[in-house]
């Protein structure tokens, strides 16, 4: 079990305050192979009135593996909450995208006392045997012939033609950062993100809290379906589903992210 102490080794930021007594802490949780800097166009649009918390997961940026258990949601809500532990706050919405999105799912789950809310975004679930076939099957190839065997077809899924073609600088950027990552713990992640959804599905007691459930119009693997059964197993839920844009949309066009998360935390008063 991850101990609160053990949050001094995750590599965070914590910036804003609160505007009002009822805003509530938010808390960032990024997805494979990233960095809390993936939600660098959509935190300036909150930290005026939130204190808002982006971190790196356990064996990804500046926060590195455990030597004592491999990766698992189970490992990475308890980082979330040691991390919140250390930070002495008592509740927070927890933001996350894609693994982060099933993050804060578990979490939700396993520490509802300490859940306000959760924003799942572009976060995958029930795939069928044909999608969950094609995701294992890239977490084996992963495993046997390392990150970079995937790399163009990651890019593909993650980002709009358009958008690959303006930034060439943003694709190597997204390249160079998961190459960064340590093969083993990448291939293992890869393997979460394949089989956590089964953790997670028709989740009994539901989860309780109230949860806004956002993804892309053409993300393949997180799709709007995915996102309306998401909602339906959650009784205070919606859905958003954001137009044209792929897995990475919250990249493309942060600003549609950030005016959903607004809305959904004024009309639930945090």
């Amino acid at each position: 079990m991850i101990p609160a102490e053990d949050a001094q080794d995750t590599a965070f930021r914590d910036i804003g305050k609160a505007a009002k007594p009822h805003h509530m802490p938010l808390i960032f949780i990024h997805g494979l192979g990233l960095d809390h800097h993936c939600f660098d166009g959509i935190i300036p649009a909150l930290a005026p009135t939130h204190r808002v918390i982006s971190f790196d997961l356990v064996g990804h940026g500046n926060t590195p593996p455990d030597p004592n258990e491999r990766p698992s949601l189970d490992l990475f809500a308890r980082q979330t909450l040691a991390l919140m532990n250390r930070l002495d706050l008592d509740k927070a919405v927890l933001i996350g995208f894609s693994l982060g999105g099933m993050i804060n799912r578990r979490f939700a789950m396993d520490y509802s006392d300490r859940t306000a809310g959760i924003v799942v975004m572009n976060s995958p679930h029930h795939r069928g045997a044909a999608g969950q076939k094609a995701v294992e099957e890239r977490a084996l190839k992963t495993r046997s012939e390392g990150v970079a065997a995937t790399m163009e077809a990651t890019l593909a899924r993650w980002y709009t033609e358009p958008f690959r073609t303006k930034h060439p600088e943003i694709m190597q950027h997204t390249a160079d950062q998961l190459l960064r990552n340590d093969p083993d713990w990448y291939a293992d992640c890869r393997f979460v993100l394949a089989a956590g959804v089964t953790e997670l599905i028709k989740p009994e007691p539901p989860i309780d809290c109230p949860c806004l459930i956002i993804t892309c119009q053409h993300d393949s693997g997180s799709t709007a379906a995915m996102s309306h059964e998401i909602s339906a197993e959650i009784p205070a839920s919606q859905t958003r589903i954001i137009p044209d844009l792929q897995h990475l949309g919250l990249i493309e066009a942060p600003e549609m992210f950030s005016d959903a998360i607004i809305q959904f935390l004024n009309a639930n008063t945090m």
